[in-house]
């Protein structure tokens, strides 16, 4: 889980929630670029999430594998669902949206990597 997808994960979503919340302070409503930057971001996510899921089948399984699979369900649902409430509000509380969910998401993977880094005893 540590490594350079979630870095990669990290900085993209932290660099768009800047973008996000300057263009909320700006009055700008969410731009047809900013909705697919949201999606590129929530592609990233899903591999992210791929690679998480294919790790729980090998050999070093987290300790609590009910709650790194609750984190994976809401890292891969965060995104998408941010991009939908973004399109339903096409004001700047659209834009904020997408930035407060790209806020958290690298909480999330933070999360993610706290949980997978303690191994099944």
């Amino acid at each position: 889980m540590n490594g350079p997808l979630s870095v990669a994960t990290i900085v993209a979503a932290l660099i768009l929630a800047a973008w996000y919340l300057l263009r909320t302070a700006l009055d700008r409503a969410p731009s047809r670029f900013d909705l697919l930057a949201s999606v590129a971001l929530s592609a990233l996510v899903t591999v992210l999430v791929v690679v998480a899921v294919i790790g729980l089948f090998g050999s070093s399984r987290p300790h609590d594998t009910a709650t790194f699979v609750g984190y994976l369900f809401t890292t891969i649902a965060f995104a998408p669902t941010a991009i939908v409430l973004a399109r339903m509000e096409p004001t700047r509380w659209g834009s904020l949206i997408l930035g407060v969910g790209a806020l958290v998401l690298p909480v999330l993977v933070l999360r993610l990597q706290q949980i997978a880094s303690v191994p099944l005893a």
